[in-house]
């Protein structure tokens, strides 16, 4: 696994002497563009033992890997000042899982210097600092670029940012496509809620569906329509130490019940969400949701503008956006999905809306993420596909031709008879689906999405 690394530089170290904490920072890019050293947030947290309980669990959830658990996996959470809130943000080792922590406004007291994101690593000092956060406690943080600072009666703990991991990026761009296809399933209440999941299996790869009756979820062994499929209910026990602060649980997922699901549990103040891919085995960053967007240089050319757009806001409003850039309302959200390929774009399920966020990837990074893409270009610039119809097209591979039906999506290779199109279209239907957009010349909107296959995975 491949990470992008980039070198920071520091004017001195972070210190706390007399009381007073002078944090370091490197360079980052905020809402008045980059600066050496920036500051983006400093202050209280008022509710300081669910905030330490949440950042820990994000924390946890990164160091985790629920498919096959081994020790020495470590990652560095994600943490963005979008004004009126905090987001933290973290991938499981396996992929699999997305955890965030949004610490909203009433749970903030302090003050907002600027905008912007960083990744930090939460190691066992200052694990150990969180976990002996009280409810009486104060809890200062201090947020900047390149560093988290965690403030607590003990003394202060600084952690240094550190490289972003490839799949974590792949990862950040599916949640958001996938999530925001989601419906809220369910609502509970906090007793409810803390009932429901004290009552989950204890079997951690354990696989069922919580199905809505009346105020609470009922557990079922099989699909139920209006079910939620929860498959590897162990990565949910992130949630446990929550618990004695729940005000509420929300449950999120496609209509038909299957597939991926996402659990939103209300803290004072903020919000812990959970996004867990359809089986325990399967990581979010091999879906291939995003390749519909991400095929046509007409959706490139959008993001182009879209992006100059964003300005760190907490929620992203689809109509302002067209209004702004002059885009039809589905240019834009598929604009917002080839920039959630850069890490800027993720999806708040609770808000129904996008929200931005900067990572330290370009454009050429991303690309080489996406194998069944560049696949796919590659297919077309070598003249392998021959189309035959409005529907309709011919792609020659090592393997034989392949017979592509462009709207729906269908193939006869291996992949499309493994998936059928659950995990993103194979790349000859993204070449075919390519080709007649070249053919069409694109006017009022993007080419259609693309698929992988099973080559594209050797």
């Amino acid at each position: 696994m491949t990470s992008a690394v980039q070198a920071y530089s520091y004017a001195g170290p972070s210190t706390l002497s007399d009381g007073h904490l002078g944090l370091s920072t490197s360079g980052g890019r905020t809402t008045t563009g980059f600066l050496d050293h920036p500051r983006f947030f400093s202050g209280l947290l008022t509710q300081a033992a669910p905030a330490a309980t949440g950042l820990l669990a994000v924390a946890d959830v990164a160091l985790a890997r629920y498919h096959r658990p081994q020790p020495g996996f470590t990652r560095d959470p994600v943490v963005t000042c979008g004004g009126d809130r905090l987001r933290f943000e973290s991938f499981s080792a396996c992929g699999g899982v997305y955890a965030r922590l949004d610490v909203l406004g009433p749970a903030l007291d302090g003050e907002v210097f600027d905008r912007g994101t960083t990744n930090v690593d939460v190691n066992n000092p200052l694990r150990e600092a969180l976990a002996r956060v009280g409810g009486r406690d104060p809890l200062h943080v201090g947020v900047g670029p390149d560093e988290l600072t965690v403030t607590t009666l003990d003394g202060a703990v600084v952690e240094k940012k550190v490289p972003l991991p490839d799949r974590w990026l792949r990862g950040f761009a599916e949640v958001q496509v996938i999530a925001s296809g989601f419906d809220l399933r369910a609502e509970l209440a906090g007793p409810q809620a803390v009932r429901f999941l004290r009552g989950l299996p204890k079997r951690a790869a354990a696989e069922v569906w919580a199905v809505p009756a009346g105020r609470e979820l009922r557990l079922s062994e099989r699909a139920v329509p209006g079910g939620v499929h929860l498959a590897g209910v162990g990565r949910l026990a992130t949630m446990m130490p929550s618990l004695r602060f729940a005000k509420a649980l929300r449950v999120y997922g496609p209509a038909d019940g299957s597939g991926s699901s996402a659990w939103e549990l209300e803290l004072p103040g903020m919000r812990y969400t959970l996004v867990l891919s359809p089986q325990a085995w399967r990581g979010f960053s091999g879906e291939g949701a995003v390749l519909d967007d991400l095929s046509s240089d007409v959706v490139a050319g959008d993001a182009d503008l879209v992006g100059i757009l964003l300005d760190f806001e907490p929620t992203l409003e689809l109509g302002l956006l067209a209004e702004r850039s002059g885009l039809a309302p589905e240019r834009v959200r598929a604009s917002l999905t080839q920039l959630g390929t850069a890490g800027r774009v993720g999806y708040d399920l609770f808000e129904a809306a996008h929200f931005h966020r900067e990572l330290p990837y370009d454009r050429d990074h991303v690309a080489a993420l996406n194998p069944r893409l560049g696949s796919a270009r590659a297919l077309v610039a070598s003249g392998a596909v021959r189309l035959t119809g409005p529907d309709s097209a011919e792609v020659t591979t090592g393997g034989g031709v392949r017979l592509v039906r462009t709207a729906e999506g269908s193939c006869t290779c291996p992949w499309w008879y493994d998936h059928r199109g659950s995990r993103g279209p194979c790349k000859h239907v993204l070449a075919a689906r390519m080709a007649a957009g070249t053919a069409d010349a694109p006017t009022t909107s993007p080419a259609a999405p693309a698929t992988l296959t099973r080559e594209d995975a050797r």
